[in-house]
């Protein structure tokens, strides 16, 4: 038999973007308690709102599942004296196991316990389990009331704990379980009773709590399109947004607004952003995708009075528009280029001066990078402007107030001063990816500024040692990193960033050659490190990963995943073993060698001049298989090489005494394996 299981936390107002992670954590851990328990159960859902965090666990068992075990003991011999009598030894496991000496059982030079757990009842075992779930939850900041020793993200007011109709006692935070839930704050008659775990959405949503999130979300998503349609526009949707409506509301009821339409002559993001960041609204478009002056927003609650929460959210976001306009109108007295000198009086970070020094430092980065990737006169001069002025709009009062504006208030008002399109377009795209998921920068000139500022950001906080560590990373260092990594490969953009980094140290003044070695080093990990996730995003085994970071060198981020996904091929191949351990074998050797150099009339046997041979048209054929990135191409003429190689190795004795010959031969293989290592260091492959 199996019954049913809710446990429902009720709690004053949980911040929205808790809740997901939260009812995710509480599943994970109903599923891992259950199963350490031997509890059998059909399926496991989490459920919420605001005010309360539920667990549903269905067909859940009546009773643990039973255990036997077969656990061993001391040998026969220690067990049992001379005369078959069973010794301390033997008491001692024996009553430690629970069982009687007699019982014991001897196989194969030992006694065994055979020991049969019978499993006790679930309602039992829940007393002890559903406290241990609540107390178990981690919130990123918790809250202590009362005078309890008790931490939770907001206060415990309630908890309900059903298994099927039967309530499990327990206590926590000096609120105890019962079948009383609470009902929405002002549509129901307050508290209320579940009959059972089965009844516990239907009974919710009679007292206007829509409990089940999916539901909730799918109410939300078709009223506030519907709302939409009814006023002539079309909704914009922001997934981020639902979410955080979503759990700020128990009972959604969308409504629409309305706001001046002298509003709409300001740009476009500075009407979205106060409306949808700060109030939580949803925009309208029309159906050419052009702002309205409407925007939707979702009540808890129902239908009544619906105008007077409309004029009452109209008349805020009148004030952050009006906020906005006044903004705006200030920042337009002056161009952006004049805005720009303000950044002396900003500090970019204690210890690497003003931003308007980074600036400076980005016009020189730009233009080292430009050439570095060999861009044309057009995509140069409109990077450079661009690192000129990527900046000043943060001295605006638009960004001060709104600084999710910043770098789209750049380009707006670049615009508006006659600049460029493509240096405007730079100028906002230079901030991306500005979050997980965000898109990379899509024009040439915005990713030379992009590339310039992350890497002018990251060698200026390694160099005063703000490192992240663990999960620390106040300045998004790690998303920068991975922002380079993704838009160089998206760019397919094959340049030495450890040129990038020497130059950016040039800029700001390092030139300690041990202090420069060791931030380009840290730099060049820290990088790798990243790099390593792209690459296991990208389904690249492990082994590849460090074969081919380990030949990281000028940090050619395009050129390595080029690399992992050619050695990722060449390792799928039939004949790839009999390769890489001929490569391996190279490299074993190579190790032992001082230098890489040839001499040909030291060259004694076929075997050694036909390696050579092989090799010097190998490495002709990779200085142009290389340079053109078709590593695949370089992996076919490196394989070339395993006939000779195996060839060498049967024939010739490497560490003769005659030294010059030695060290002749410990050269080639040094050559050799400087070749391979172009691609990847073979010997990280694991072979089967």
């Amino acid at each position: 038999m199996s019954k049913d299981l809710l446990l429902e936390i009720g709690t004053e107002e949980v911040p929205a973007h808790v809740m997901p992670g939260t009812l995710r954590q509480l599943a994970e851990h109903a599923e891992t308690v259950l199963k350490d328990n031997r509890i059998a159960y059909a399926s496991v859902r989490t459920l919420g709102t605001p005010r309360r965090m539920a667990l549903l666990v269905e067909g859940l068992a009546e009773k643990q599942q039973d255990i036997s075990s077969e656990n061993r003991g001391p040998s026969v011999k220690i067990a049992f004296d001379a005369d078959g009598n069973p010794t301390k030894a033997a008491q001692g496991f024996a009553r430690g196991q629970g069982v009687a000496p007699e019982d014991l059982v001897q196989k194969d030079g030992y006694v065994y316990a055979m020991v049969h757990e019978e499993g006790k009842d679930t309602a039992e075992l829940l007393q002890t389990i559903l406290p241990n779930l609540i107390c178990g939850l981690n919130f990123p900041n918790n809250m202590r009331w009362a005078d309890l020793d008790f931490k939770f993200i907001r206060p415990i007011r309630w908890i309900v704990a059903l298994y099927d109709k039967e309530v499990i006692p327990f206590t926590v935070a000096e609120v105890p379980s019962g079948r009383t839930s609470r009902g929405h704050r002002f549509l129901s008659q307050g508290d209320f009773d579940i009959p059972d775990a089965d009844s516990y959405e239907k009974a919710c949503e009679e007292q206007y709590v829509i409990v089940d999130p999916a539901k909730r979300s799918q109410m939300i998503r078709e009223q506030i399109q519907a709302v939409a349609k009814e006023n002539g526009g079309e909704v914009e949707i922001n997934e981020d947004l639902l979410e955080e409506v979503l759990y700020l509301v128990e009972y959604p009821t969308a409504l629409c607004g309305t706001f001046e339409e002298k509003y709409l002559k300001l740009p476009e993001e500075a009407v979205i952003t106060p409306m949808r960041d700060h109030q939580r609204y949803f925009p309208v478009k029309d159906a050419n995708g052009s702002l309205m002056n409407l925007f939707i927003t979702v009540r808890n609650g129902g239908k009544a009075y619906l105008e007077t929460v409309q004029h009452g959210n109209e008349r805020v976001l009148r004030a952050r528009l009006a906020d906005a306009q006044f903004f705006f109108d200030e920042d337009r007295k002056k161009s952006l280029e004049q805005h720009r000198e303000k950044l002396s009086t900003v500090v970019f970070q204690q210890g690497l001066g003003t931003m308007l020094e980074k600036s400076d430092r980005l016009v020189a980065l730009s233009g080292y990078i430009a050439a570095e990737v060999h861009a044309d006169e057009k995509t140069e001069k409109h990077a450079l402007r661009a690192a000129y002025l990527c900046k000043a709009d943060l001295v605006t009062g638009m960004v001060t107030e709104f600084t999710e504006l910043q770098g789209i208030m750049g380009r707006e008002y670049a615009k508006l001063d006659g600049e460029c399109e493509k240096t405007a377009i730079a100028i906002d795209e230079h901030y991306k990816p500005r979050f997980a998921g965000d898109s990379q920068p899509q024009t040439p000139a915005g990713r030379i500024v992009s590339l310039a500022d992350k890497v002018d950001t990251i060698v200026g906080m390694f160099s005063i040692g703000k490192i992240p560590t663990g999960s620390q990373d106040p300045f998004g260092l790690r998303r920068q990193a991975l922002g380079i990594a993704h838009m160089m490969i998206e760019a397919k953009c094959s340049l030495p960033l450890a040129k990038v980094v020497a130059k950016a140290m040039d800029l700001y003044a390092i030139t300690d050659e041990a202090k420069r070695a060791k931030l380009l080093a840290a730099v060049r990990d820290f990088l790798q490190l990243r790099m390593k996730n792209v690459l296991e995003d990208a389904g690249i085994r492990y082994d590849v990963i460090d074969a081919v970071l380990a030949t990281l060198g000028d940090m050619d981020l395009y050129g390595t995943y080029l690399r992992a996904k050619a050695v990722m091929g060449f390792v799928q191949t039939p004949d790839a073993v009999k390769h890489i351990q001929a490569f391996v074998r190279v490299a074993n050797l190579a190790a032992k060698a001082e230098e890489a150099t040839v001499d040909a009339s030291l060259l004694q046997e076929a075997e050694e001049k036909s390696l050579y041979q092989a090799y010097t048209s190998t490495e002709s054929a990779m200085q142009s298989l290389v340079p053109d990135s078709d590593y695949a191409g370089a992996i076919d003429a490196l394989t070339e090489l395993t006939g000779p190689i195996d060839a060498f190795f049967d024939k010739i004795m490497v560490m003769v005494e005659d030294k010059a010959v030695r060290n002749n031969r410990l050269g080639l293989l040094k050559a050799i394996d400087n070749l391979e290592k172009q691609v990847a260091d073979f010997k990280q492959i694991v072979l089967d």
